[in-house]
């Protein structure tokens, strides 16, 4: 009995010199070493500027420019390595050709009569109103009908190229025909190319003659000017070489059109969100193209009509 209470009474003491010989943390600090320690601040990021942001800005829009344009030359190569399928290339002309007639006559129909209103009392102010034929014509088939007609169908075909491209590079269908051996420019970009190349300056022409037939029945039904002197200066102030500017200016719009819409599908990413910004931006830079596309081919085509014709005679 006597061991065991001697045990219980030392038993602290062992603990507590256990605890005591613990080796102990010095809580106190070396000035000397301290002093050569950096102070720990958190790194201030400068501001960005309005020069910053648009330096930014310039860098994006050189990038863009300069990757779409190496996306049309990847195109214009597989162009002559086959023709497209009929299988594929049918329907895709009855989807971008005859589901945009009914769009493409309204705006045109509405482009002459809007034409024929807003010119009305300024021309009969001049005493003119008889004139009115040469510059509606003049306006629809030279910039109004070209370019209205390729913003509506940037807005419908598109959009829906980029939407249904874009959704093919989400579900990975694109990576599906990479693995099978196929090229994805030849088969999905091409004939979706060629197509807008072939119904746009068709649709284009359309627009044209609804305008014009529209802006004559306006002036003549309501407006009562005279159908003979319409038609008299239409046919003396149109020349062949104004149908054919428009013309050409639509072939560049449907390319336009086809290459933008094809790359933004291409680049699409994120799922449903992707695909949706993709036919917003398909629509957006197409659009924006057109309008500074056109002023180069305005200016290119007055250039080369003086330079082929120096002195124009035009009869009054």
């Amino acid at each position: 009995m006597g061991a065991n209470l001697s045990r219980r009474e030392t038993a602290p003491e062992l603990q507590l010199s256990h605890i005591d010989a613990a080796p102990r943390h010095d809580v106190s600090f070396d000035p000397i070493m301290d002093s050569f320690k950096m102070p720990a601040t958190t790194p201030v990021l400068p501001r960005e500027s309005f020069v910053h942001l648009i330096g930014r800005a310039v860098t994006s829009l050189v990038q863009l420019v300069g990757d779409i344009g190496l996306f049309a030359l990847c195109i214009v190569p597989k162009l002559f390595r086959g023709v497209p399928s009929s299988r594929v290339f049918v329907p895709l002309c009855f989807q971008i050709g005859v589901r945009s007639v009914s769009v493409i006559m309204i705006t045109g129909g509405f482009i002459g009569m809007v034409l024929a209103v807003q010119s009305f009392n300024q021309f009969r102010l001049l005493h003119m109103e008889n004139r009115m034929g040469a510059m509606i014509t003049l306006s629809l088939v030279t910039e109004l009908g070209p370019v209205l007609a390729a913003t509506m169908l940037s807005g419908r075909i598109g959009s829906a190229i980029a939407a249904e491209l874009g959704t093919m590079k989400v579900t990975e269908q694109i990576e599906a025909l990479r693995a099978l051996g196929a090229n994805p420019v030849q088969h999905l970009v091409v004939p979706r190319f060629l197509a807008c190349l072939l119904m746009i300056p068709l649709l284009t022409a359309v627009a044209d003659a609804t305008g014009i037939l529209t802006g004559w029945l306006f002036s003549t039904e309501i407006l009562g000017i005279n159908g003979f002197h319409y038609w008299h200066h239409v046919n003396k102030f149109i020349t062949a070489w104004d149908f054919l500017s428009g013309l050409t200016k639509s072939i560049f719009f449907g390319a336009i059109i086809a290459i933008i819409a094809c790359h933004r599908g291409f680049h699409s990413e994120g799922g449903a969100e992707g695909v949706g910004r993709a036919a917003t931006e398909a629509f957006v830079y197409s659009f924006v193209t057109i309008l500074v596309v056109d002023f180069f081919l305005g200016v290119f085509s007055n250039n080369l009509y003086y330079l082929i014709w120096p002195n124009p005679l035009v009869t009054g």
